[in-house]
């Protein structure tokens, strides 16, 4: 079974334009990204699908992968779609372009589980320690059965703790593994009422009776979403690298 990993990059951004090509420890992020990825075992080529000809021709020179889609989508997932039928592949593997510090173990895990489970959606979770991270809306939280399938995410701190016992809240990270079909169908459908009040994409696999595997791990994502960033990835990554 063949596994593209597709990391969507966006060259606008509200917060930090231009943001895949900020330069992290004197390289570029999206080819921190691409060179994290392509340390994976467990895929076959790793793709980025950009809006920007100038993001384009920046992972060609570094002589990474690149494809050109659509400057309208909407989200990661549409872009995705663009470069899955383009490419042949059995799974694709949607991982964000502003996280120069994505572990490849954790992606090789995300695939091994969906080869299992080949009508599943697989994403990742892991347990939040701080009440300031329960409580922001910014934090996304899933809930799971005990077979490891999400229930629901949220914004909102999930579940409510009415009883006031001990309970355990997990991060929802944006990192997902499709069966080509499961994506092909996810995008064409219409955003679902709880996609469009919690503002998550992934709610419209749920409502639509679409099966989300979770994966529980210990990596917490780090994102690169303002240029304050920079330096706490850099600061990272000296410490990893001695």
């Amino acid at each position: 079974m063949k596994v593209i990993a597709v990391i969507p990059s966006r060259h606008g951004s509200t917060r930090f334009p231009g943001k895949p090509l900020a330069l992290i420890s004197n390289k570029p992020m999206i080819q921190h990204v691409v060179e994290k990825v392509q340390r994976a075992k467990q895929l076959d080529r790793v793709v980025v699908a950009t809006d920007h000809q100038e993001i384009y021709d920046t992972v060609i020179e570094f002589g990474g992968e690149a494809v050109l889609t659509n400057k309208n989508h909407e989200s990661g997932s549409d872009r995705m779609a663009e470069v899955a039928a383009k490419i042949h592949g059995d799974f694709f593997v949607n991982v964000q372009g502003d996280e120069p510090l994505i572990r490849p173990e954790l992606i090789d895990q995300i695939v091994r589980i969906a080869k299992e489970n080949e009508s599943s959606v697989v994403t990742a979770k892991v347990k939040l320690e701080e009440a300031e991270d329960i409580l922001s809306p910014n934090v996304v939280k899933v809930v799971t059965d005990n077979q490891r399938n999400a229930l629901y995410f949220s914004r909102s701190p999930i579940p409510y703790n009415r009883s006031k016992s001990n309970v355990d809240y997990y991060k929802h990270l944006g990192i997902y593994c499709y069966p080509k079909r499961v994506l092909q169908q996810y995008v064409t459908l219409p955003k679902s009422t709880l996609e469009m009040t919690e503002m998550l994409e992934q709610l419209r696999l749920l409502d639509n009776g679409f099966n989300i595997k979770v994966l529980q791990t210990s990596y917490d994502a780090i994102g690169v979403d303002t240029p304050e960033d920079i330096l706490k990835v850099e600061k990272i990554l000296e410490a990893q690298h001695g």
